[in-house]
């Protein structure tokens, strides 16, 4: 059995999210049933984290187990020719040791979020970003990301349906960006609540549009309450972009 690393892209506006779903299409089921295609093996296939229905990656971490002998570019460019038409594709496939693990190896991850700064409705870039009518401030944005940066208890930013054992996390970095035709906010942590960083985009949204204050956001973290969220961005701007591992 050959344990290959595997490098993702998938748009995620046709699927429910990474993990396998009983009421409907999965990123992880479209590399399993491809994988079964290539090897006529049934192998599960792990990530580096879960995604949200719609919420796209440029660079989600994998593997998989085969049994069958493959090499990696022979493996990568099959399962890429299997799932056709699926908006995936894997970048990048390598062996790696059989006790590496592409979600429990994994030391860091960082979330980029799309917000595209325009009236118009989106039409090339629709359910790939956030549309949010201009004009936003991107200074006042950062200065309040940085409330959230460090050790929190981000009970207020975290789903209702979350399954972590602890609302308890570190954020690592926040930063907010002017980019061409709007705003990139980049998150990085060891690991993220769901729907943490769509929830804290959603606050620095209300900062940028002037409704909040730097201190509001304190305020809805200090209050350990998600009825003091004051909004959670919409998936479509979402990306994972990378999964950091030990050298």
């Amino acid at each position: 059995m050959t344990r290959f690393r595997l490098t993702v892209e998938f748009d995620g506006r046709p699927f429910m999210g990474w993990q396998r779903q009983a009421h409907g299409p999965s990123v992880q089921q479209a590399i399993e049933e491809a994988v079964t295609l290539v090897t006529g093996e049934r192998q599960a296939v792990h990530a580096a984290g879960r995604t949200d229905a719609r919420v796209h990656a440029t660079a989600m971490a994998a593997h998989v187990d085969i049994a069958k002998p493959i090499t990696p570019f022979r493996l990568m460019e099959a399962l890429n020719a299997r799932m056709r038409p699926n908006p995936v594709a894997i970048l990048a496939c390598e062996e790696v040791a059989g006790d590496w693990h592409a979600r429990f190896s994994c030391i860091g991850r960082r979330y980029i979020y799309r917000i595209a700064e325009r009236r118009a409705p989106l039409v090339l870039e629709a359910g790939k970003a956030w549309r949010v009518a201009p004009p936003l401030d991107a200074e006042a944005m950062h200065e309040a990301a940085q409330r959230l940066v460090g050790l929190h208890d981000f009970t207020t930013f975290r789903s209702v349906h979350c399954q972590s054992d602890s609302p308890v996390k570190t954020l690592d970095r926040l930063d907010v960006t002017r980019v061409e035709g709007g705003i990139a906010v980049e998150a990085a942590a060891r690991s993220f609540l769901h729907h943490q960083v769509r929830s804290m985009v959603g606050c620095l949204a209300l900062v940028g549009q002037g409704k909040w204050s730097a201190d509001d956001v304190t305020a809805a973290l200090e209050a350990k309450d998600r009825a003091e969220l004051g909004l959670n961005a919409p998936p479509d701007g979402l990306y994972f972009v990378e999964a950091v591992y030990p050298a």
